[in-house]
Parts: C-alpha cells; structure tokens; sequence
C-alpha cells in the first residue's frame, strides 16, 4: 500500500493543483465529498479531478487573479522552507491554470531554490528543468506532468533520508493554498454545493495530529497554523448540515492570513 503521507502529498498537497485543467463531467445536483473521494487509512482524501470537474462548473473563474508570483524573502528554517516549497507547487499549478508562462518559469526557479534548501535540489532540477522548458513551448500539460512529478519526487527524496515531517509541511503547505484559492472561488460563485467541496474534517484532523508529533518545530509560523486549523475545524466538520456562505468567507480570511504568514518573515 502507498504510505499514507505519500498518497496525501499527490492527492492533498496540490489539491488546488493536479486537476486545475479537468472540465470534468456535469457538475451532479449535489455534490457529496465522500462520492469524490477516496479513503486512505479511515482518512477521507478527496480526488482532485471529480472535486474540480464539480468546481468548474460553479462559474467562469478568472485564473489570473489567483495568480501569485511574490518570490518571498529567503528562509534558513528547513521546515519554513518545506511549507513554501508546498506552497509555491501549488501556486505553479494556478498559473499553468492561467496560462502565465513568465510567472510558470519563476516558479520552477523558485522551486529549484526551495529544495536545495531543503537537501532534495538534486531530485528536483531535472523536473524544474522541464517545467520551465515546457512553459517556454506552451506546452501546458507538460508542465501539468512535471509539477506531479516534482511532487513525487519531493516525497521520495525526504523519506530516503528520513524526513518524513518536512515531507508532510510541504503537503500542508500545498493543501493551505489550495484551500485558500478554492475558498476564494466558491465565496465569488457561491452555492452550497461548492461549499461541500470544503468538508474535509478527517483530513484536516490528520494535518492537525501530524502538527502535534512535531513538537521540535518551535517556530511562530507552526504555531499559527496550527490555531488556524484549530479555528478552521468547526468551520467544515457541519456532520450533514451545508457549510454556510459565512463559514467560507471565514475560511478564506483564516487560510489568507496564513498563507501571507508562510510567504512572509515573522
């Protein structure tokens, strides 16, 4: 079996990013998150293709607003470094989404950049390599592939040598930023079906216990995510009710401010 975190990084980590492009079949009447998911360990990770085949059809998205191209100052801490390197992979995938191939090629220099600092740059410059060639060449898919690739890649690397914890920050770094620009969509189209799209509870469970067993990661930044996901879970584990327009907007503001606290120095 794939080990849990490994399946969380490919399913989780780019939530907002491997299945950016699908159009997906009709969006159903309703949308039941358990029906786009898949179930690892008792733990609900949803499948991005059906989660965006369904966001797709909520209204015209405007992919060049979610864009974010902000370099970031450079960090020593290898698990700040972890969380943007999520964060950024994430953001590769948005401006594939764009098709904004100046920023796509910033973004594999700056992914080459992060893991170096983390000790896997070796195992991702050939993927950055090809991400920035194929960006040149418009070759959107490709760069689809290579950012998957990076992805897996990351995660093979860190758990050769051990670092299995950085490899799940740099999961939940990608999986705050996809939270962040899916919340941002479904507040501008809202319906309550797009807001199902959020009741992730045991997922965010998993991120908060995984937080728990780092205890030698004594930074500001570890802290406020894990107060952030503390305030997130009442927010989308609703059992069978609908999660609100309110609650959304609420998870927008929580995932933005962490997401400008990744990128940013304390």
């Amino acid at each position: 079996m794939i080990p849990f975190t490994r399946h969380v990084n490919l399913s989780v980590a780019v939530l907002f990013g491997l299945a950016l492009c699908a159009n997906g079949a009709q969006a159903p009447q309703h949308i039941d998150i358990k029906q786009l998911s898949t179930t690892v360990e008792d733990v609900v990770v949803p499948l991005p293709n059906e989660i965006f085949g369904a966001l797709n059809k909520l209204g015209t998205v405007n992919w060049k607003e979610h864009v974010r191209s902000d370099k970031g100052p450079n960090f020593t801490e290898r698990p700040r470094i972890a969380l943007l390197l999520g964060t950024v992979i994430a953001d590769g995938f948005i401006a594939v989404q764009a098709e904004d191939a100046p920023t796509v090629k910033e973004i594999g220099q700056r992914v080459m950049t992060l893991a170096k600092g983390i000790g896997v740059g070796n195992s991702i410059t050939p993927h950055a390599k090809a991400i920035i060639d194929a960006a040149d060449k418009r070759k959107w898919e490709n760069v689809r592939q290579e950012l998957d690739r990076t992805q897996n890649s990351v995660q093979q690397a860190m758990n050769e040598v051990h670092d299995e914890k950085l490899s799940q920050l740099v999961s939940l770094g990608g999986w705050l930023r996809g939270t962040e620009v899916l919340t941002s969509i479904v507040k501008e189209h809202f319906s309550a079906d797009g807001a199902e799209l959020l009741h992730q509870p045991d997922l965010l469970s998993y991120f908060q216990t995984r937080l728990q067993a780092m205890p030698e990661f004594n930074l500001p930044i570890i802290h406020q995510i894990k107060d952030a996901l503390g305030e997130v879970k009442p927010l989308i584990d609703v059992g069978d009710r609908r999660i609100p327009a309110e609650s959304v907007k609420k998870v927008n503001e929580i995932t933005t401010r962490i997401g400008n606290g990744i990128v940013m120095k304390d």
